[in-house]
């Protein structure tokens, strides 16, 4: 039996909320139309994660605690909400980019559970920008937090569709190709998220996230002849980084 055109939606966004978190939502199954069509629901899964790590921040400075204290506890917050998957994407493309001389060797290294000196200074740094705008935000974290979780995952299904999948197998290409529907909503979503955290954010972030999107794949592109799910995972990184970044310039 077809699912309703309700109940699909809301099986879309269970299916984004439970991959993107670890929130122990009731097993709803795969969307029949695939996990790829449901990716329109990414933002609304980083909205969700936003909100945690901007509620754990103001009631952290509630309590009285430091802005340096509170903006590590609300990053804490969203890496142990969302199982720290884009930061281990992070690692790996920098382990991988930056220690490997050919695409296989790129590739295996990536495929490597193991962290190197390259993926240990990404992620470091990933953190040290993240903490620093945080802190920097202090009671206005929560409106960035918001849009950063949300537009930066709302990128994620844009590339899935510009670029094909590096490897034949991996979760990039068993997820599959976001149709245009897919992307355009989660685009419509994540940037409406942007807008209302304020206009001028918005000004300032959407062309530094539209360079990181084109530099990103551009930058697969030639290193491993396409995108995977790290690669995936190392976008939302840098544009969750751009979003806050470009707050701290909006709010302080």
């Amino acid at each position: 039996m077809t699912a309703s055109p309700a109940s699909a939606l809301l099986r879309d966004v269970a299916a984004c909320i439970g991959f993107y978190t670890r929130l122990p939502l009731p097993a709803f199954g795969m969307p029949e139309r695939g996990f790829a069509a449901a990716q329109w629901a990414a933002p609304v899964a980083g909205c969700l994660i936003g909100a945690a790590g901007g509620l754990v921040l103001l009631f952290s400075l509630w309590l009285g605690l430091p802005a340096t204290v509170a903006a590590a506890l609300a990053l804490a917050a969203t890496m142990g909400l969302s199982g720290a998957l884009h930061e281990d994407g992070l690692a790996d493309v920098a382990d991988g980019f930056g220690g490997g001389t050919t695409r296989e060797s790129k590739l295996a290294i990536m495929r490597d559970s193991r962290i190197g000196t390259y993926g240990v200074a990404a992620l470091v740094l990933s953190i040290l920008l993240r903490w620093s705008a945080l802190t920097a935000l202090a009671s206005a974290a929560l409106p960035a937090l918001i849009a950063a979780h949300a537009v930066s995952r709302a990128l994620m299904p844009a590339l899935m569709a510009l670029q094909p999948p590096a490897r034949d197998d991996g979760l990039s290409a068993g997820a599959g190709k976001p149709d245009g529907r897919a992307v355009f909503f989660a685009l419509l979503i994540g940037g409406g998220v942007l807008l209302v955290a304020g206009t001028g954010l918005f000004l300032i972030a959407a062309p530094l996230l539209a360079l990181c999107l084109f530099l990103v794949k551009r930058l697969a592109e030639r290193q491993i002849g396409g995108q995977t799910g790290d690669v995936l995972g190392a976008l939302q990184q840098a544009a969750e980084t751009l979003t806050l970044l470009a707050a701290t310039l909006h709010f302080t």
